[in-house]
């Protein structure tokens, strides 16, 4: 399966599913309060059978291409554990889940499983944004003596500030599908139109300008 090909046929899986909707002149407001075109609830794949598989084989491939030395899958909570549980299964590999924050209670852990020191980890995620919750959860990963090969996430809104900020923390990132591939396949299928192509690729490159 072509890269290319792979991230138009997860898109058009999002929006057959809802969980990713696109509102260009509709635009929905975020809770840090910025108008976007775009919406995305990746959440919902888990309830799709057809979709898990063609989303768990995209990420196995990506894992057996770009990480074939991975010793341990780790879904970051909540949205990329399911799919580091179903992944994990898939390639045979132990799996942890990182929490967004300590438990309050017990032994108070940020990782749930087992995780050795020098461990190669591959990072599971739902969405990148500006990857604040993804980079802080391998931080906690890499915190514990394991090696964080990457994060590999359903979809990316292709910010510029993730890759800074990505770049920033060390560590390496991808998606089975993105903006660009979404918003190509939105219009094909005739969900956008043309005209919104201008307007999607502005507030990518500026979100905070939308709608003003």
């Amino acid at each position: 399966m072509t890269i290319r090909y792979l991230a138009d046929q997860i898109a058009e899986a999002l929006l057959e599913i809802g969980a990713v909707a696109l509102r260009p002149n509709d635009p929905f407001t975020w809770t840090s309060g910025i108008k976007s075109p775009i919406y995305c609830d990746n959440r919902l794949t888990i309830s799709y059978p057809h979709i898990r598989d063609l989303i768990s084989l995209g990420f196995s491939e990506k894992v057996r291409d770009l990480y074939p030395e991975a010793e341990v899958v780790a879904g970051i909570a909540t949205g990329g554990i399911p799919h580091g549980a179903y992944v994990s299964q898939k390639l045979n590999l132990p799996m942890i889940y990182v929490r967004d924050k300590a438990k309050g209670h017990g032994k108070e852990n940020v990782i749930e499983g087992v995780l050795k020191p020098g461990q190669k980890v591959v990072m599971i995620e739902d969405l990148i944004s500006t990857g604040g919750s993804s980079i802080k959860a391998a931080k906690a990963v890499r915190d514990a003596g394991a090696e964080v090969l990457g994060v590999i996430a359903i979809f990316n809104y292709q910010f510029d500030s993730a890759v800074a900020n990505f770049k920033e923390a060390g560590f390496e990132f991808d998606s089975l599908s993105n903006y660009t591939a979404l918003s190509e396949v939105a219009l094909q299928l005739g969900k956008i139109k043309q005209e919104d192509m201008a307007l999607l690729q502005a507030w990518r490159q500026d979100p905070s300008s939308f709608g003003k």
